[in-house]
């Protein structure tokens, strides 16, 4: 029986390994003998990829956070 703790790791190192083969294989796009892009473009994927991790740290900090209200 795997724990929560177990099954949280495993997705984690396989969701993390897939986030960073992505992350590189977007930098492979950088190679200006194959593509072509513009300041604009790179910063339209910089802006995306730092709100994504923003996104992701407020996730985690407000995940015990409850709607109920008590006094």
């Amino acid at each position: 029986m795997e724990t929560k703790r177990e099954k949280f790791v495993r997705l984690a190192e396989k969701r993390m390994d897939n986030i960073l083969k992505g992350i590189e294989l977007m930098g492979n796009l950088s190679n200006s003998n194959n593509y072509e892009y513009t300041q604009e473009d790179l910063s339209k994927i910089i802006k995306t990829l730092k709100t994504a991790v923003s996104d992701l740290e407020h996730t985690y900090n407000t995940a015990s956070w409850t709607k109920k209200f008590k006094l």
